[in-house]
């Protein structure tokens, strides 16, 4: 097996074979939660990326793929300039730094989530979704019960009784139910501030992709306007939301006869989804994966999935359950076992 010297060695020769500058050194841009990792250089007066995905970890054909469907599409994804898919190496577009969660700023919400839904429709109007793996009741029954796994399980160290799994399995058949009965589009699965970078042409820029889904039409808007890094007042959520669904309704893309109302719980409890899933896999990443730097971020997620659930009387009792078990707990320390 490689170890991580030598990746860091094929990665630096690679890089400096490729672009033909034998002086030229790697800085880290970035890492995700996944093994993929991402370096800057800078030659010919110009900064790069180099995308390291180890094969055995994570193929990156599928990025390649998606990618050159959304640039076709209009979206301003990285363009690829040199790969090496036997070794997990590309050489791409160096969007900058400038993420759309360091940027947002009370003066220029309205108008970089104005791009980001522009962008958004894009996808969902332009992208063939036929031939991506669905978003179907076992990718979303697998997404939430990470939660009483990783959550209720492994931090808190409570298992559910027969009465408590009642209560979360009619939750989950809830927000299941509610995410089937959307129409299906191509869904980027991550499209939140720490994937969307502020750049000077074609607002924004759109990074991790590969992940993507056809599923319901509001899942990408629920993970942008209500990111687990950034909060905004609910009332102007909703406006955003409403915005939005007059975006798809001018598209053609849903019918005069989907209300406000409606749209809105689709993405409600679209989006009690992502973060219910959120809020264990944060905590698997720790536990699992060794990687803490999620775990300032779980109170954020935590106060989406209660204060949602409590506007929705179906879901008082699973409201209930999650505030009992986390009541006076520190959410951001580890549990010590």
């Amino acid at each position: 097996m490689q170890t991580t010297t030598d990746r860091a060695a094929a990665r630096l020769a690679w890089t400096r074979a490729t672009l033909r500058d034998n002086l030229l050194t790697l800085q880290s841009a970035s890492s995700d939660a996944s093994f993929r990792s991402y370096w800057r250089t800078h030659h010919g007066g110009q900064s790069w990326i180099v995308m390291d995905s180890p094969p055995a970890q994570e193929d990156p054909r599928p990025w390649l793929k998606i990618g050159q469907q959304l640039a076709t599409a209009g979206l301003h994804v990285p363009a690829v300039h040199a790969q090496d898919l036997e070794q997990g190496f590309l050489l791409i577009e160096d969007l900058g730094n400038r993420l759309y969660l360091r940027e947002l700023e009370e003066h220029n919400a309205d108008a970089l989530y104005g791009d980001a839904m522009d962008a958004l429709l894009r996808m969902q109007t332009q992208m063939d979704h036929c031939d991506l793996p669905p978003f179907d009741r076992d990718v979303l029954v697998r997404g939430l019960e990470v939660m009483p796994e990783w959550f209720l399980g492994r931090h808190l160290g409570h298992t559910p009784t027969s009465d408590e799994w009642d209560v979360l399995e009619a939750a989950f058949a809830l927000i299941i139910g509610n995410a089937q009965e959307q129409p299906r589009v191509f869904v980027h699965r991550d499209y939140h501030s720490r994937n969307l970078l502020v750049v000077e042409h074609n607002n924004p820029g759109v990074i991790d992709f590969q992940g993507a889904l056809a599923g319901p039409i509001t899942y990408d808007l629920a993970s942008l306007l209500r990111d687990a890094y950034i909060v905004w007042p609910r009332e102007r959520v909703e406006g955003w939301v409403e915005s939005y669904r007059q975006r798809l309704r001018d598209a053609g893309v849903i019918g005069t006869d989907l209300d406000a109302k409606r749209f809105l719980r689709w993405f409600d409890l679209t989006g009690m989804h992502r973060h219910v899933r959120v809020l264990g896999q944060f905590y698997r990443l720790w536990y699992r994966d060794g990687k803490p730097g999620y775990l300032a971020d779980v109170p954020r997620v935590y106060h989406y999935v209660v204060s949602v659930a409590r506007s929705y009387p179906e879901l008082a009792d699973f409201a209930a359950l999650i505030e009992r078990h986390a009541q006076g707990r520190d959410l951001t320390q580890v549990a010590h076992t």
